[in-house]
């Protein structure tokens, strides 16, 4: 990536006017220049000297009363999927970055690339060369923000060569990940690979965070190589202000540790003399897996790292406010320890939930995932992004499974009878706010007439209502520690079918349902000798992890659907009258 190309060279240009520049700008090459007509080449030693010659002089230095135009040289067969985005204005949010990418396809990595200038610099893969593209012709020399953005590709060596892939999958490389951007930097973390760290700070001390005119946060920035987003605007009034660090594990953790200097520092100067604890934000999702069984994992890293820790109660929750509070208190160097336990377990649950969503969601037709909230997104906010998620009766996204509105379901989830206290919630709340979030009507069934260890759930919704209340059930039941931490949550579920469509659920010689029980991992039975009920239905038993029953269920509705379109009389060729032909 040191070889560079330099274009819009005047005719009159020699080797030694190039010599010249080099050696003003103090920049320096490990070759000759060689000068063609209307361009040349040079290489540099490293990275950071292309770097230099690519910030200080392309579109900034002219000669011969040409400006030079300076990027990286690409043969043609690494021109693949890599770009390279410079002049980024300096305070843009990497949310804005993101949705920007996006508009041109799907972004594998974006790294962020260490220079000397203001502006920053991004690496960024995309899944394919077309979109790659498409974001090149779209995006350099855009105006944002009164700077104009350069980009160019950078040769990706782990490029294909053309023709088809073998075996490979869109949004998988066939030959390893990306590389890092620069060497040693601290990669910014990829989408929907990482989650970052978040952190409430007195309000008191965000001025001595951010600094003058900003440049305490910006050294720590730098420093860290991370991107801190101060959210100063939220919570106007709030004794307590949240702190958004995005970068490595390595990063946050550095970054942290210096924000807890910066505040014990302007503590010392203000003469403030209560303890200042770190407080971390992290989404319930991940709580119970980082307490553990009867807490042993949190006992474990109070041990381990002399701290006292303790985590705000479900009470504070609410369908908007998905985090909890991770209070930390000890010696700087003890809770920068603490911290980087604590975040390890809590990375470890979400890239074990996001394996687990983006190797079963596609085999869920139709079923948008991403507008779910059931894990938090990338956003600077308070965990999922709730825009997303369709207000009661108005189901967004379920159209997706046909045309039209999709027709409700009922299904029978059986939970462990000891839960039920915490699916309802204190007053009933915690089973009201999933019953809003997810738009299904969820109601506990009494316990009579009932296995005492168990309770049925009856939800009933359309299938994304279904995928959204199951899920957080199964969720729910984990945090509360009803399974062990190395145990998965397996749950039993009924659906109800027509008695006369149960033979096509089983199949000839059971071929379906074995099929069904092979593809998606769940135990599927229908009971022998069932007396229909009143409606002429029989239960089909379905028991598994959540995803495999999910699969189950979506792979029997589809059986059913098939069955009522063969139902459904054929219109007679005689009933209307024949339209007129035209002449």
């Amino acid at each position: 990536m040191n070889k560079l190309y330099i274009g819009n060279v005047s005719a009159e240009a020699s080797e030694e006017d190039f010599e010249t520049i080099f050696e003003q700008w103090k920049i320096p090459h490990s070759g000759p220049f060689l000068v063609k007509t209307g361009y040349a080449f040079v290489d540099c030693p490293d990275e950071k000297a292309a770097m230099k010659a690519i910030d200080v002089l392309s579109g900034k230095v002219e000669l011969h009363g040409k400006v030079l135009e300076v990027e990286h040289s690409v043969p043609k067969r690494q021109r693949s999927c890599k770009l390279q985005i410079r002049n980024i204005p300096p305070h843009m949010q990497w949310e804005v970055l993101d949705s920007m990418l996006a508009q041109y396809g799907a972004v594998e990595s974006c790294e962020q690339v260490n220079t000397d200038t203001e502006t920053a610099v991004v690496n960024v893969r995309y899944a394919a060369k077309d979109q790659a593209r498409l974001a090149m012709e779209k995006l350099n020399g855009s105006m944002m923000e009164n700077y104009a953005l350069k980009v160019s590709y950078i040769p990706d060596e782990t490029a294909a060569p053309e023709g088809p892939s073998p075996g490979g999958r869109r949004g998988f490389n066939a030959r390893g990940p990306p590389r890092s951007g620069s060497p040693g930097l601290g990669a910014r973390p990829k989408v929907q690979s990482d989650i970052p760290l978040r952190m409430l700070v007195p309000t008191q001390f965000v001025g001595a965070i951010i600094g003058k005119e900003g440049a305490t946060i910006r050294n720590v920035t730098k420093q860290t190589h991370s991107k801190i987003d101060i959210h100063r605007k939220e919570n106007a009034g709030a004794a307590e202000k949240p702190i958004t660090i995005h970068s490595t594990a390595e990063g946050c953790s550095n970054a942290c540790r210096t924000i807890m200097e910066i505040m014990q520092k302007e503590a010392l100067d203000t003469k403030f003399t209560e303890e200042i604890p770190l407080k971390i934000l992290a989404h319930n999702n991940f709580v119970g897996r980082l307490i553990g069984k009867e807490g042993r994992n949190l006992k474990k890293i109070e041990q381990d790292t002399g701290t006292k820790i303790t985590i705000s109660p479900l009470q504070d929750l609410t369908l908007y406010n998905p985090e909890r509070t991770i209070t930390v208190k000890g010696s700087i160097e003890a809770c920068a320890r603490a911290e980087e336990e604590v975040m390890k377990k809590i990375r470890e649950s979400y890239e074990s939930d996001m394996a687990a969503m983006n190797l079963q969601s596609n085999l869920i037709p139709g079923l948008n995932l991403n507008a779910l909230g059931l894990f938090p997104s990338g956003t600077p906010g308070m965990g999922p992004s709730m825009s997303s998620v369709p207000p009661p009766g108005a189901h967004a996204g379920c159209s997706s499974f046909g045309q039209g509105h999709p027709e409700s379901e009922t299904v029978h989830l059986f939970i462990p009878a000891l839960a039920v206290g915490a699916i309802i919630g204190k007053q009933g709340q915690h089973i009201k706010q999933l019953s809003h979030f997810a738009g299904a009507s969820i109601k506990i069934a009494p316990a009579e007439g009932m296995d005492p260890k168990q309770r049925m759930v009856i939800i009933v919704g359309p299938p994304e209502a279904q995928f959204k209340a199951q899920c957080r059930i199964f969720g729910k039941l984990k945090e509360e520690n009803f399974f062990g931490p190395k145990e998965e949550v397996k749950l039993e579920a009924h659906i109800k079918v027509p008695s006369f469509a149960a033979g096509r659920v089983i199949g000839k010689g059971g071929k379906t349902v074995n099929e069904l029980q092979n593809l998606t991992c769940a135990e599927v039975v229908v009971p022998r000798d069932q007396t229909p009920d009143e409606n002429d239905q029989v239960i089909v038993k379905i028991s598994g992890h959540f995803f495999a029953c999910q699969l189950a269920q979506r792979k029997i509705q589809e059986i059913l659907a098939q069955v009522r379109r063969q139902q459904q009389p054929k219109p007679s060729s005689g009933a209307q009258p024949p339209l007129p032909r035209r002449k």
